[in-house]
């Protein structure tokens, strides 16, 4: 096989659970894009992988600057179809026998402790030694109400690799690692130089090779990295098993991230 032919998986996965992941916050509530990032998709196909302890360390550049040098690449995925969305409540709150509110977080008192407010904080007391310390805030919501991808739902992604790959048969989506089914198309191709194409799946512009090459697109902001669709470009494209143009060189542009 030619040393420019790219292996190309079409994956199609297949929602068995609800998927859920917050990509749009407005007061409490928390609402899921109808898409998936492809630093999300790497990881769920374990392509890279990352600690089980995070310190708060953005390990984009660690996790996937590998992936560039292995030249594997996986685009955004795209739902299949008109996207169905569930809506749901949570409540964070505590449910022992006493608790209280503060800002930005709720007090709960240990059995063998005493929580004492000492003008608008409190303080939680060891008895037998007198030594205590303040409630601090907690950065995540105690109720509210969520927007998540239902169950059934279908998306499609793309794995490009220099090499074959062995790829999962199933994945785990979402804050709360969802299963997905994956059916997987595998083709190769090599580069072709195209005047003009409109892709009308997800793309991630900050992988590109030229993304001033861009001329018209639709935007979608959400984190870490704003995504694209329907684009209009121009360069080296290689084909799809399905038959959709997928721009050649696209690698993780995470080069400088953290």
């Amino acid at each position: 096989m030619s040393a420019d032919t790219l292996h190309i998986y079409r994956c199609e996965l297949t929602f068995w659970e609800h998927v859920f992941f917050s990509s749009r916050e407005v007061g409490n509530f928390f609402q899921t894009e109808p898409l998936l990032g492809n630093y999300a998709l790497a990881y769920a196909f374990g392509l890279a992988q990352s600690p089980y302890h995070n310190d708060g360390t953005v390990r984009y550049a660690l996790d996937l600057g590998p992936l560039n040098e292995r030249g594997v690449y996986v685009t955004p995925g795209t739902i299949l179809g008109e996207p169905r969305f569930v809506l749901s409540q949570f409540n964070a709150q505590a449910d022992t026998y006493w608790y209280a509110f503060t800002n930005n977080a709720i007090v709960v008192r240990p059995d063998d402790r005493l929580a004492v407010k000492q003008g608008v904080r409190w303080r939680i007391i060891d008895p037998v030694t007198g030594e205590g310390q303040f409630v601090r805030p907690n950065n995540y919501p105690q109720h509210g109400r969520i927007k998540m991808l239902a169950l059934g739902n279908r998306a499609i992604c793309y794995v490009l690799s220099r090499e074959p790959l062995a790829l999962p048969r199933y994945v785990r989506l979402g804050k709360w690692m969802s299963k997905a089914g994956v059916t997987i198309t595998h083709a190769t191709a090599r580069a072709e130089p195209r005047d003009e194409e409109t892709v009308s799946i997800f793309l991630n512009p900050a992988d590109l090779p030229h993304p001033e090459r861009l001329r018209v697109y639709d935007l979608v902001s959400v984190h870490p990295v704003p995504l694209v669709r329907n684009a209009v470009l121009s360069g080296d494209f290689v084909r799809a098993p399905d038959g959709v143009w997928l721009p050649a060189g696209m690698r993780f542009g995470v080069e400088g991230v953290g």
